[in-house]
Formats: C-alpha cells, structure tokens, sequence
C-alpha cells in the first residue's frame, strides 16, 4: 500500500504511516498522523481535547528506529519517519493490552447503558475477538455510585483511563475525581471531600469510553443504537453551543456537545436539560377568552381587534425565538402596523468563563438586529402600558413578566410555546412550536449565525413562529408574502447587512445511530 495522501508545504511534516506519506502540521502527534492517513488505530486515554498521559497503552506502533513500541498519542511526528500501524508485532501488543483491559471488567453488556456507543466493545470486535481465558475471580469494585447530581459510578467498568479526572481538572478546572489505591484494586471515586457537582460533570459521561460513569437523567431510559441524531443549537444561553438532538418516536432523550469551533467537545449541564421544557406544559391549541377556538377565528379576532387599537399597538420579539421569527415580527409591527417594537428574553443567570454566558437566551443579539435599533427593553414596555401608549400587545414566546401590568391592555396576544402566567392573562393564545421543533437560524453573543433544525414533531395544533406571523399577515389583508424560513432568512439577508456573510446550511436528516458510530 503506497500512495500520497496530501502534499507538504513549510508548515507541515512528511511522514510515512504503513507505506502511505502523509503531511500533517508540525507538532502533530503520531496518532493523529496516522488517523489522517486513514489508518485504523484503537485507543482508550487519548481525547484531542485533552492532554496526553499515555496510561492504556492501547495505541502502541511500530516507529523505525525505536527498539520498543511507542504509545502514538505521546510520540511526536519527525521528518521522514516510518510508522507501522499495522503488523504482526503491533497487531497482537494491542490484542494483548485488550485481554488485559478485560481482565478484571463485568462484561455486562446486556445491562449497560453504553452497549452500542462503547469504545471497549469496539476494539475488542476490531483488534480481539478471542475468548476469555481468565479462570480466576474477578476482582469486585463499587457498583452504582452516587458521585454528583447528575452522575452514577460503576467503577467495575471503569478502564482507569482517566479522562473524567482530566475533564474535571482541565475543562471545569475543579478537582473533584481521582483514582484510589493501586494495582488491580485501583479505583476511580471522588476526591476527598468533594462530589462531581461542577457544570460540567455530564462531560465526564460523554469521554468516557466504556459505561462506568452513566447521567441518571438518561440512565436505563433507551438504548443508544435506537435513537436519532439531529444536529442543532444549544438553546441554553448565548454562546449557542452546537449539539447533537437525541430522540426517537416524537420525545428527546438527551442532549449531548457536536464539535464545533464555539464550544469544541463539550457543554455545560444547564444546557444539556433544555430539552425538557420541550415536552412540559404545552400550549395545543388556539385559544379565545380561555376557551378553545379554531386557528381562523383566532387569527381573525387578532386581526380586527389590532385594527381597532391602533396606532397604540405593541410587538414584542424574542430573545429565545429564530431571526426568521423576529424578522417576521418586525415586518409586520413596523412596515405595516406602525406599532412599537420591544424585545423579551429570560431573565440573566449564572456565567463563567468557560461556556456558560449570564444571558440566558440564545438570540438575544439577533432579535435585537431584527429590531432596527426601535426595539425596547420590556421595562419600557411597562411604562407605555401605564401611560396608555400600548392598548394591544403581541408577544412572541411566553418569557415576558408583565405582572399586573397586563390588566392594562385592551388586548394581549400570546404566540406561545407553554402555559406561563402569560398566557393565563392573555385574551389570544397562539399555540407555538418550540425550539427543537422548527428550522432556523439564531445568532450568538460573538455576532456568529448558526442554524437550528427540527428534531421533533410539534403536539397538537401548534405551529412555527413564522408559519403563525404569515397567517396573521393574511388575516389582516397585509400585501406581505412570508413563505418558509429559508425563504424569510434571504429576505432577511437582502435587508439586513449585519446578515450579508451568513448561511441558512443544508437540510440534515435524522442519522440512526446505529449507523453513526461510537460517540466514546
């Protein structure tokens, strides 16, 4: 087998992976040159996110030169170097560091949580696949171990690989796990004193390359293989984390990081829960006066009484909804009612500086633009209802607080995703569909525009934001053709230069994953 796979400029270095050349940056580790290469390497310890500590000894090659085999995760390309991933002598030291691996392990597949996406299964089926010869006891370490909030240790999987200690020390910078004892009696556990309770404890779940630290949250509810992926946006704060929507038959199951250069392989806890509220307390269907209604009668009710309360009519964007949304909105209230524009979020919470921003909505920065620069904080929103200034009030998403300030509007219309005190207060609920429900775009607090995508089906009558706003156009008689969110984003693009350099991507579909291969 020989070939170039990619030529060298200055900046990168020429190596030779089982007879193929490769040029890969300076600096680059071995295993890396050799995936680059295509080369089929196993490894326990190694994460590029991580630092490297060579501790499974399961990425051994073969280097010319080298009297022994090298760990390729700690070795370092070198112009003109030979490696041999694949062979006689490296085949069986990876064999037989996997019989060791499995030594001591349950092998209790069956009942694991990480059965189908575990890393130690699939190196034992690529590079084993012999029977156990271990005709002794094994040796017996804690079972289901309370460690944090949200994490369960069984550390009789745990490969001792270490990567949940790195995480917890390199990534949250909170030392909250180590490893006990010594020799086969070694043990992963907290650290004294402590318990895994940083923000980011789920991604100690995520590197873990076999089932010994499972989330309770999703803890024996499915198995991995039968779920769907969809790739989207976290919809937890403003850094806009890319994830990864797990779910299967209309309900999400989890949540877990997509690399990408905003928050490269993880995510912080908070964000991983916000899928919940998805599947909670859901507004179904349009409602007038509180009593059900038809989405005809609702939108027309909307229509005429907005008509008798100008030009004293409110609409409030969403920090939490799409561009597509807001810009919709926006071209209603201003281009065709002459209303006052105002934006709404959730309240601020708790950042760090890591992932976690203190603005917990995710589109803060995009509804604004969407605005033009007359959309108000909702504190001025109260005032004007006080001073008689608004009559009507539209609200897209059902994060506004007006409190008693509500009883001052002749009407109040709510495009809602869940019942809130809102939408109790309100003389028109719209129900809407939620954030893992529509396709979009958002943007971050840097100013990037990244795209959401539906994962799921929306329950009962409810529709996507912009699907509402058109039909609203049509009952009012507004000459304002809104189409699909595709549609509304190159609109958007066309009036709005701060969106000039953005994308709406391409369609993704579900990937079963089954078929998407190990997440370990």
């Amino acid at each position: 087998m020989c070939g170039i796979v990619s030529a060298a400029p200055e900046n990168l270095v020429t190596v030779k992976v089982d007879g193929v050349e490769v040029a890969v940056p300076a600096g680059t580790n071995v295993l890396e040159a050799v995936r680059a290469a295509g080369g089929n390497i196993s490894f326990f310890c190694y994460h590029p996110g991580l630092s490297v500590v060579a501790v499974c000894r399961q990425c051994l090659v073969e280097i010319k030169g080298q009297p022994k085999l090298i760990p390729a995760c700690q070795a370092i390309v070198a112009p003109g170097m030979e490696v041999t991933n694949s062979g006689p002598r490296v085949d069986q030291a990876r064999q037989q560091m996997l019989e060791f691996t499995l030594l001591n392990h349950p092998v209790d597949c069956p009942i694991c949580d990480k059965a189908g996406e575990c890393t130690l299964q699939k190196q034992y089926m690529e590079f084993d696949s012999e029977r156990s010869r271990t005709d002794v006891y094994k040796i017996r370490k804690p079972k289901a171990v309370d460690v944090g909030p949200h994490v369960v240790l069984d550390a009789e999987r745990c490969i001792l690989c270490t990567r949940c200690i790195r995480v917890c020390d390199e990534v949250a910078e909170k030392h909250e796990l180590e490893v006990s004892w010594r020799g086969d009696h070694a043990t992963l556990t907290t650290a004294p004193g402590r318990l895994l309770e940083n923000p980011y404890s789920l991604c100690t779940v995520d590197v873990c390359p076999v089932g010994a630290l499972t989330a309770k949250d999703f803890r024996f509810r499915m198995r991995a293989w039968e779920l769907y992926a969809t790739p989207s946006v976290c919809n937890g704060c403003a850094t806009g984390c890319s994830v990864e929507v797990h779910h299967r038959d209309g309900r999400i199951y989890r949540m877990v990081p997509r690399y990408s250069e905003v928050n490269r392989w993880w995510m912080c806890d908070e964000g991983r829960f916000t899928y919940k509220p998805v599947h909670e307390n859901r507004v179904t269907a349009p409602r007038i006066s509180g009593s059900a209604a038809s989405w005809d009668d609702a939108l027309g009710t909307v229509a005429r009484r907005l008509e008798e309360c100008r030009p004293e009519v409110g609409f409030v964007l969403s920090a939490g909804a799409t561009n597509e949304d807001n810009f919709a909105a926006a071209r209603i209230a201003l281009d065709y009612l002459s209303a006052k524009l105002y934006v709404a979020g959730r309240a601020p919470g708790e950042g760090d500086r890591q992932l976690r921003h203190i603005d917990k909505n995710p589109n803060t920065r995009g509804a604004t633009l969407c605005g033009r620069g007359q959309a108000r904080p909702a504190a001025a929103l109260r005032e004007d209802i006080a001073a008689g200034h608004v009559r009507a009030l539209y609200v897209l998403g059902d994060d506004l607080d007006l409190g008693d300030a509500a009883s001052g509007l002749e009407l109040l219309v709510v495009q809602a995703t869940r019942e809130s005190a809102l939408t109790s207060r309100a003389h028109v609920v719209l129900p809407a569909a939620a954030w893992a429900e529509v396709d979009g775009t958002i943007t971050n607090a840097t100013g990037l525009v990244q795209r959401l995508r539906g994962a799921v089906a929306s329950p009962g009558q409810a529709l996507p934001h912009v699907e509402i706003l058109a039909r609203l156009a049509r009952a009012c008689g507004l000459a304002l053709d809104l189409g699909t969110a595709r549609e509304v984003f190159a609109e958007m693009k066309e009036r709005h230069g701060e969106f000039g350099a953005a994308e709406f991507g391409q369609s993704a579909p579900p990937l079963l994953l089954r078929f998407a291969g190990s997440r370990g």
